[in-house]
């Protein structure tokens, strides 16, 4: 599988993409890196050929697009940057898979422009796993779509439906929505529409509503919001974790510092169980190729592991998987019959 890696996206590109990519060639099989960005920079974060010119290879790519800047302003003027050239790669089909850390705004559109919606997608919509105290959740979106129409998030249910039982082996998941009460008349025009679309589809498992407080409790195996509340969730959950953890330790460590060097390997394997990183990255569902989204401050970790798991995306076909199951249905922005 050929793998591409955009080597100047994130907060800390592009050391820690660098890394995250030799710390994955280990696991690799047949496959093969591709990282776009600065060849003199990335060859010699790289250090010498011989540990990875079999694995890997560099794209040359000098422009970056800055974390700050305007998505499609920046993709005009910089047509030779990381995620311009490696977005370009995958609509020429010379990548499989496509990982960035960098401008989400800029990968995203760069990525609907260049591989377009799969047949019968509306919009596509990023989709996350989170880990909560109940176990994973799949919500989708999280950011691509922040002014949805109710068919935009009936469609991410049966995407991220779908997902969670070929990726994460749910025989039958259930599917709740996001909104201010559980009552079905709760919410706004948007929460509402979309709650009798979920209700309509026997598909779809639809447990109804669901608040934000029941969110860490897993109400549902997948949970479909608007790309605004999703991304206030992410960064919440992943704010309240960290959190949480160090209020933990700072608290043990002022009644007895030894107590908390016996139970630091405790700590470690439930900080692990809610850390982001083990999942590596989010999916772009509904563009006609593999996108990978990588949170900014993703570390090496976060990096290797999205690695690793976006071949499953591929292996199983989860495009051609999702193309089939929204033909089952005539859906249009405003419509479904």
């Amino acid at each position: 599988m050929r793998i591409a890696l955009d080597g100047m996206g994130g907060d800390r590109a592009p050391n820690v993409v660098v890394a995250g990519a030799l710390q994955a060639l280990g696991d690799l099989d047949d496959d093969t890196l591709i990282l776009f960005g600065d060849e003199p920079v990335l060859r010699e974060l790289l250090g010498p050929a011989q540990i990875w010119e079999k694995a890997i290879r560099i794209e040359h790519a000098p422009e970056v697009i800055g974390m700050d800047e305007q998505p499609v302003d920046a993709l005009r003027r910089k047509r030779h940057s990381s995620i311009a050239v490696m977005a370009k790669h995958a609509a020429e089909q010379q990548v499989d898979v496509t990982i960035s850390a960098g401008n989400t705004g800029a990968y995203v559109a760069a990525c609907q422009m260049r591989l377009r919606p799969l047949p019968g997608v509306l919009r596509p919509g990023i989709m996350v796993v989170f880990p909560t105290f109940g176990g994973p959740v799949t919500v989708c979106d999280v950011g691509a779509n922040i002014a949805p129409k109710p068919a935009h998030l009936y469609q991410y249910a049966l995407m991220a439906s779908l997902y969670a039982r070929e990726v994460l082996s749910i025989e039958n998941p259930s599917v709740g929505l996001i909104s201010i009460g559980q009552e079905d008349a709760k919410g706004n025009e948007l929460v509402r529409k979309t709650n009798q679309l979920l209700r309509d589809d026997e598909r779809i498992r639809f447990v109804g509503n669901v608040e934000t407080r029941d969110f860490l409790n897993r109400p549902a195996d997948v949970i479909v919001c608007d790309g605004f509340v999703g991304n206030v969730i992410l960064k919440l959950t992943e704010g309240l974790a960290e959190g949480l953890f160090k209020s933990i330790k700072r608290e043990l460590s002022l009644e007895d510092p030894e107590f908390v060097h016996r139970i630091q390997p405790i700590i470690d394997r439930m900080y692990a169980r809610h850390d982001y990183s083990e999942y590596g990255g989010a999916p772009l569902l509904g563009v006609d190729g593999t996108c990978i989204i990588c949170h900014g401050s993703s570390d090496e970790r976060a990096i290797k592991n999205a690695i690793l798991r976006c071949r499953d995306q591929v292996k199983l076909g989860i495009n051609k998987k999702i193309a089939a199951e929204l033909q089952k249905v005539a859906v249009d922005d405003g419509e479904i019959s």
